[in-house]
C-alpha cells in the first residue's frame, strides 16, 4: 500500500459480539490491510442500545491473536481508568506473545464517565497525571532486564521490587499516544510514543497537532521524524453516489457531513482525501468501520482505494 497504510478500526461497544469482530479481523487480514484495532469502551454512545453488550478489548485481541497470523493488533485507546498498570502490562505482554509479536499499545486517560458509573469503575478527577504514571510504569516494566527488579514511587501508583514479568515477545512494543491536548499531550508523546494519533479531526486541526508534537519531540531531544503520525477517520466508501448514500444511511450519518469530517465518497474521492492527510505527514489511517456486518465495504476499500495509495 505504498507509504500510506490502512488499518481497520472498530467500535464494538455500539453493538458487536466477539464472533462479529473475529469475522472483521479475518477479513482485515485476508484483504491485505495493515492492522485490526478496536476501541476500549464498556458502554454504547448515542442512541445505540449496545446489544448484545460490551466485549473486553484485551480479551478480544487475545482471541483474535490466535486466529490471525499477519495483521497488527491494538487499541485506540486502552482506557487508563479501567485497569491497574501492573496487570495491564502483563495482559498486553501476554497478548503480544499469543500473537507472535504483533501488538501495538495505545493508551489514553479514559474520559467517558457514564461507563464508569454503569460498571462500578472509579472515575478519578485527575486523569492525566495517572496516564503519565501508567506509561512510565508499563514501559518501565517491559524494559527492565530479566533478573532485575522494577520499583516506582508515584503520586498515584507504587510498585516495589516487581520481577517485571512476563516480557513481551517483541523487543519493543510500539506505544501510541493521541488526542488534541495542546501542551501536555505532545510532551507525553515526545517522551513515550512511537506513534502519535489524531482522532477524528480536520486537516487544519491535524496539522496544528502534528506540528505541536514535532516541536515537543525536538525539545525532548528526538527527531520529529522519529514518530509515526496517524489519523483516525470514519470511512464510508461506495462505488457510486447511490452506494455512498446507502452506506451513510446505514450508520445514521449525512453524506455531506461525512465528506467534511471523515473519508466518504467514491474510491477516487477518498484516495484524494487520504492524500491530503498524507501531505501533512500522516502515514497511517485508521478507518473507523461503523457497520461491522458490511464486509463488502472492506472489500471495496481493499480493491479500489488501497492500490491507489502510493
Amino acid at each position: 500500500m505504498g507509504g500510506m497504510r490502512l488499518r481497520i478500526f472498530t467500535e464494538p461497544q455500539q453493538g458487536a459480539d466477539y464472533d462479529t469482530l473475529l469475522r472483521v479481523a479475518k477479513s482485515t487480514e485476508e484483504l491485505g490491510f495493515d492492522a485490526f484495532y478496536r476501541s476500549d469502551h464498556y458502554l454504547a454512545m448515542g442512541d445505540s442500545d449496545g446489544l448484545p453488550g460490551p466485549t473486553d478489548a484485551w480479551i478480544t485481541l487475545a482471541g483474535i491473536a490466535r486466529e490471525t497470523s499477519r495483521i497488527r493488533l491494538g487499541t485506540l485507546m486502552t482506557a487508563g481508568t479501567f485497569r491497574l498498570p501492573g496487570p495491564l502490562a502483563i495482559q498486553v505482554a501476554q497478548v503480544d506473545a499469543m500473537s507472535g509479536g504483533r501488538v501495538d499499545f495505545g493508551l489514553g486517560s479514559g474520559w467517558y464517565e457514564e461507563e464508569h458509573t454503569a460498571y462500578g469503575i472509579p472515575f478519578p478527577k485527575e486523569k492525566f497525571g495517572r496516564l503519565e504514571e501508567q506509561l512510565a510504569i508499563i514501559t518501565g516494566l517491559w524494559e527492565t532486564p530479566v533478573g532485575e527488579k522494577f520499583s516506582y514511587d508515584g503520586d498515584h501508583y507504587r510498585l516495589q521490587d516487581s520481577p517485571a514479568l512476563p516480557k513481551p515477545h517483541q523487543e519493543h512494543i510500539p506505544v501510541l499516544v493521541g488526542g488534541m491536548g495542546a501542551r501536555r499531550t505532545p510532551r507525553l508523546a515526545a517522551r513515550y510514543a512511537d506513534e502519535f494519533n489524531v482522532p477524528f479531526a480536520s486537516l487544519e486541526d491535524s496539522k496544528r497537532q502534528f506540528d505541536r508534537v514535532r516541536l515537543a519531540a525536538e525539545e525532548h531531544g528526538r527527531a520529529a521524524t522519529d514518530l509515526v503520525y496517524s489519523n483516525a477517520l470514519v470511512v464510508c466508501v461506495g462505488k457510486d453516489d447511490a452506494e455512498v448514500a446507502r452506506r451513510a444511511a446505514a450508520i445514521g450519518r449525512d453524506v455531506t457531513e461525512l465528506k467534511e469530517n471523515g473519508l466518504a465518497g467514491t474510491p477516487g474521492e477518498v484516495v484524494d482525501r487520504i492524500g491530503q492527510f498524507g501531505a501533512l505527514g500522516s502515514t497511517r489511517i485508521y478507518l473507523q468501520m461503523l457497520d461491522l456486518s458490511d464486509l463488502d465495504h472492506l472489500a471495496l476499500i481493499a480493491d479500489r482505494v488501497a492500490p491507489q495509495l502510493t
